[in-house]
């Protein structure tokens, strides 16, 4: 699983440059926002209560202004547990009002143990995603989290999918 992961994260980082070339520094989403939608868990750790869980997602976004770094956070519940997922990303924009974002951060689980979207322990997580302003306050966004080894008694690897709908401030 981790190399496939590898593998992906290097296709969608290069995939990412090569779309950062060809657009231009003023087209990307400015502002920050805060978000809700869905979270589905689409690993398991192989063990009982790790199974793979169905739940919701807020996520926000603040914007360092005058820079393509942004301090993110998503909070995943539903599970038996709940994610607080701090992140940084750098965002890289590839058209009007669009964004496509790659970073690293935290998932801390409340209760570890119990079962989440992304494992089940506190974990390091990579982080690959896109935004877009659909409107002048309207944001959809979509990302994958991918947690290292995010399960107790195994070292396996957890993959989460978020997208949902925020508000720009």
């Amino acid at each position: 699983m981790r190399l496939v992961a590898s593998a992906l994260s290097v296709a969608f980082v290069t995939s990412a440059v090569v779309s950062a070339g060809i657009a231009s520094a003023d087209t990307g989403m400015q502002g920050s926002y805060i978000g809700v939608g869905a979270a589905a868990g689409l690993t398991n750790g192989g063990r009982s209560n790790d199974a793979a869980k169905l739940g919701g997602a807020v996520q926000g976004r603040f914007a360092i202004p005058n820079t393509p770094v942004s301090v993110r956070g998503a909070v995943l519940f539903g599970g038996d547990a709940t994610v607080v997922a701090p992140t940084l990303t750098y965002d890289i924009p590839v058209a009007k009002n669009t964004n496509i974002y790659v970073g690293a951060g935290y998932s801390f689980v409340t209760t570890e143990g119990k079962g989440t979207q992304l494992g089940n322990r506190n974990a390091a997580l990579l982080t690959l995603g896109a935004e877009s302003a659909v409107s002048k306050n309207i944001v959809l966004f979509g990302d994958v989290k991918y947690a290292i080894d995010a399960y107790k008694r195994s070292s396996g690897d957890a993959l989460s999918i978020q997208a949902g709908v925020g508000y720009r401030f």
